[in-house]
């Protein structure tokens, strides 16, 4: 399993992959990481104290989130050609890729490193990352040898990175979102669960038709519909991850356990948020940042 150190991301002079003796962890951090510099993920995650990670917030008892786990190695098979030299999470949106500007959002909620999961053309990754983008975030790569699945690839990230009982966010780096992670740690907390998910308006893919009496009433354009959908944002315990499998898919092993546990939280969220699968998605998100 290759792990690889990269450049902190908070402006500093530390060149990426280097042998340096020491490097702060990102804003307001209270730790310092010993020679972060050429160590493994699981090295870098064990250096930090534990406290670092999950710590409990002064007004409710909910975790501060400070570590997150990042899917970074899609196929993007429906982005097609522009996927040919990088996953999906490194297209580009606005001049920037995906992953990036999703590590900013994280940064801006809190979150002081983030350990990035890949295995589709890793390096595109790697190679992006040695350098600083996001200040205050610290990145790692975590690349697996062979596919794991997304569950499989949170418990092996959380592993590799050396992570022992601290709560994480867990994400789909190839998502554009809005939303705070505060209220997914609060309904952790709230519920007891092992787990919190972040849920989303399904929207129609087509227009509806509404009807009254035998005649046409009105239309309405791709209205959203009375259900919800899973949005790729996780709050995780080391308990919930215990229970991935080491290959395959968590959303229909542990998940479901979960739920007939009454241990997974969800919270349903009206914030903007935009998976990126295909071309339409792509437009759709620079539309909506070109009018920002």
């Amino acid at each position: 399993m290759e792990t690889r150190a990269c450049a902190p991301s908070d402006g500093g002079e530390i060149p990426a992959c280097a042998g340096n003796d020491s490097a702060g962890a990102g804003d307001g951090g209270g730790y310092e990481i010993p020679a972060y510099a050429g160590m493994t993920a699981r090295e870098w995650g064990m250096a930090a104290p534990k406290a670092a990670c999950g710590r409990l917030g002064a007004m409710d008892g909910a975790p501060n989130i400070t570590t997150a786990l990042v899917l970074a190695g899609g196929r993007g098979e429906r982005l097609w050609p522009l996927t040919q030299d990088r996953p999906k999470p490194m297209v580009e949106v606005g001049g920037k890729p995906i992953l990036e500007r999703h590590l900013a959002w994280l940064r801006a909620n809190g979150v002081e490193r983030a350990f990035l999961l890949t295995g589709y053309l890793s390096e595109a990754v790697e190679r992006h990352f040695a350098e600083p983008r996001v200040p205050g975030l610290e990145t790692r790569v975590i690349a697996e040898a062979s596919p794991l699945g997304r569950g499989g690839a949170y418990k092996n990230g959380r592993r590799e990175a050396g992570l022992a009982s601290e709560i994480v966010a867990a994400t789909n780096g190839d998502v554009l979102t809005d939303q705070t992670l505060a209220p997914l740690a609060d309904a952790l907390v709230r519920t007891n669960a092992l787990a919190a998910v972040m849920l989303t308006p399904m929207i129609s893919p087509f227009g509806v038709v509404e009807t009254e009496g035998g005649l046409v009433a009105g239309f309405r354009e791709k209205p959203p519909l009375p259900y919800w959908i899973n949005a790729g944002v996780y709050v995780f315990t080391a308990e919930a991850i215990d229970r991935f499998p080491d290959v395959g898919d968590h959303e229909t092993t542990a998940f479901p356990q979960l739920a007939a546990e009454g241990r997974l939280a969800a919270f349903e969220s009206d914030a903007y948020w935009q998976s990126i699968e295909s071309r339409k998605d792509l437009r759709a998100a620079e539309e909506r940042l070109a009018g920002q």
